[in-house]
């Protein structure tokens, strides 16, 4: 499989026909559970799926699923991180404060979005966003903390904003 020159049909039927029970075994291998690795497997495919780039033609399609299930593992460990951090700041709340489960689950699914939005920008453009939009740090007071200046404070916020505003068009093609 996948000797150079060799093309293989890359429909995502023909890939999870072929290749779903080895990408299942090496994410297992590499996570140690088989539960979460079926299901990270999957979730590799619905990626797939709900993608418009997939190759017609792939000379490696292991290395091909290799990569986009990598990508999926990165963004299930971000997201148990951040969850867990959620968890841990709702448990501070006292409780005749704390929200009804399905606004925690808003929340949440608000939080790993926002994640998803911003991830790629520079960690430093991503603090500086995150201390006005959640903290609702002044410009100057983002520049004191992040030993920066103001303009750049602000063109950080911009480049930030941005990213979250056309993040629909940028995916659409």
């Amino acid at each position: 499989m996948g000797t150079s020159g060799y093309f293989f049909p890359t429909t995502v039927e023909s890939l999870y026909s072929d290749h779903h029970s080895w990408l299942k075994g090496w994410l297992q291998r590499r996570l140690g559970d088989a539960d979460q690795a079926a299901d990270l497997a999957h979730d590799t495919f619905i990626r797939l799926l709900s993608s418009d780039r997939v190759p017609t033609t792939l000379d490696e399609p292991r290395a091909f699923l290799t990569t986009v299930a990598q990508r999926v593992v990165s963004n299930h460990w971000r997201r148990e991180k951040l969850e867990k951090a959620y968890l841990e700041a709702l448990a501070q709340v006292p409780r005749e404060l704390a929200w009804s489960p399905e606004a925690r689950a808003i929340v949440l699914e608000t939080l790993v979005e926002l994640d998803r939005l911003l991830d790629g920008l520079p960690a430093i453009v991503r603090r500086a966003f995150l201390l006005s939009q959640l903290d609702g740090q002044t410009h100057a007071q983002i520049a004191d903390a992040l030993e920066i200046s103001v303009p750049t404070v602000k063109r950080y916020i911009v480049k930030a904003l941005q990213r979250c505003f056309f993040a629909d068009l940028s995916f659409t093609g």
